[in-house]
């Protein structure tokens, strides 16, 4: 009998920590899935697919939120389902132990209003580009009083390329010295290649 965890953060520059914290700590095995999307299914994260071909019988998967255990209602439903099925308690931080029968429908229809909070936070979103959009049309500036939509751009890329070549430094030289991220350096110098490579 092995007490299990799962932790899932969106982002690669998030932290598994706070779950881990948030949930005690001291089990027997570990795994998680960063830099993944809520919204893959959970069978389909590396992960959570690892966890699923490990797990036996009389086994304790603890999870820090409904959300952890699929990309919707249905996919928590079906995860739930599928672990029960092989003998696998799930106890859910702050809800406790989910069982058949009462626990499922519990389950169920917290998914669900996990569900019907992402679509919102979704729709909000949506409403505020599209104000957004229609203030920068109107006045030259967001409705928030911005020049443009979503970050603004951070160097020039032809410029950041330029340096970088010239200099033959590493990336992580090149975003050290223009205040970047590894990821921008990267994509600038995709889009602007070196001109030796031709």
């Amino acid at each position: 009998m092995s007490h299990i965890a799962y932790y899932r953060v969106s982002t690669s520059d998030q932290s598994i920590e706070a779950q881990r914290l948030a949930m005690g700590g001291a089990f027997d095995k570990e795994f998680k899935d960063e830099g993944v999307s809520g919204g893959v299914p959970a069978a389909e994260r590396p992960g959570f697919a690892a966890l699923l071909n490990y797990v036996r019988e009389s086994d304790t998967l603890h999870v820090y939120a409904v959300d952890r255990l699929g990309r919707d209602a249905l996919d928590v439903q079906t995860t739930v389902r599928v672990l029960l099925d092989k003998g696998v308690a799930v106890e859910i931080h702050g809800l406790g132990r989910i069982a058949r029968g009462v626990g499922e429908l519990i389950l169920a229809v917290l998914a669900q209003v996990a569900d019907m909070e992402r679509h919102r936070i979704r729709e909000r979103t949506e409403a505020g580009r599209e104000a957004a959009r229609r203030s920068l049309e109107a006045t030259g500036l967001t409705h928030r009083g911005k020049a443009s939509l979503g970050r603004p751009k951070a160097g020039d890329a032809a410029v950041v390329a330029s340096w970088r070549w010239e200099h033959n430094a590493s990336v992580a030289a090149t975003a050290k010295h223009w205040g970047l991220s590894t990821a921008t350096v990267k994509r600038y110098c995709a889009d602007h290649p070196t001109p030796h490579a031709a």
